[in-house]
């Protein structure tokens, strides 16, 4: 399906050097969307936004972290610079690092903290409002996982920081609505992504092959289309809440 109705917006995209991320930036590329491209892997970046102008689109590939309030200016200061105002934001940077509470890694807590949270918060939230007042649709993505709500071993830290994304997201809702700026909030279910990638156990390795072999996933296109969809809709229409399983998963 073609949503029409993307292009000649722009877009910033965080987390866009691969799985989700990267889906969607093609994919809002290919209706015509100018694309910013987040994340920290300069490499991976350049090779995304590549693949964006070979098939006819506009990318600009940013290094940025979005743990770090100087990059994510910097970041912000590079958007502005080429694309100008952005009117659409998809939240996608996040890091999955599963391990028992007792653990005490307290190190990894805080980065999917900071990845997983403060980082939703380190949005273009003023272009999004003046581009609202002007009259344009204007839309905060932001995705989160069904972690928010079902509970995994060794998945508590991460698990909250998904809640936390959630909750935040219906608070940024009733902040930015009445100025007439969407808020929608993604929460897919097993996806093949990199996350996986993160895990550091054998055993924790062989719990999401399991799941996946029992259950089948999402791929990243599906969430990509997702994402196209919500934020084509009419401007009165805010699609507040999605939840994307697949069919399997229960």
């Amino acid at each position: 399906m073609s949503y029409d109705n993307l292009s000649g917006r722009t877009a910033v995209v965080t987390g866009a050097a691969s799985g989700i991320g990267e889906a969607v930036a093609v994919r809002l590329a290919a209706e015509g969307a100018r694309v910013a491209l987040l994340a920290r892997r300069a490499d991976r970046l350049e090779t995304v936004a590549a693949k964006i102008r070979a098939a006819g689109g506009e990318a600009l590939a940013v290094v940025a972290d979005v743990t770090d309030d100087a990059s994510v200016q910097a970041a912000a200061d590079a958007v502005h610079g080429a694309l100008g105002t952005v009117d659409l934001v998809v939240n996608n940077a996040g890091v999955m690092l599963p391990h028992p509470v007792d653990d005490g890694r307290l190190d990894e807590w805080q980065r999917m903290i900071d990845t997983n949270v403060t980082g939703v918060l380190r949005a273009f939230t003023g272009d999004l409002v003046t581009v609202a007042a002007r009259g344009g649709t204007a839309d905060l993505v932001n995705i989160s996982s069904i972690g928010a709500h079902l509970v995994f071993p060794t998945y508590a830290v991460y698990g909250a920081t998904k809640a936390a994304v959630t909750q935040l997201s219906q608070a940024l809702r009733a902040e930015f609505g009445p100025r007439d700026v969407r808020v929608t909030n993604i929460e897919p279910g097993l996806t093949e992504t990199e996350l996986a990638d993160h895990i550091g156990s054998d055993e924790g390795r062989a719990q999401v092959d399991g799941m996946l072999a029992a259950m089948g996933s999402l791929s990243a296109a599906d969430l990509a289309d997702l994402v196209g969809y919500v934020t084509s809709r009419p401007r009165h229409v805010n699609l507040s809440q999605v939840v994307a399983l697949p069919t399997r998963q229960a």
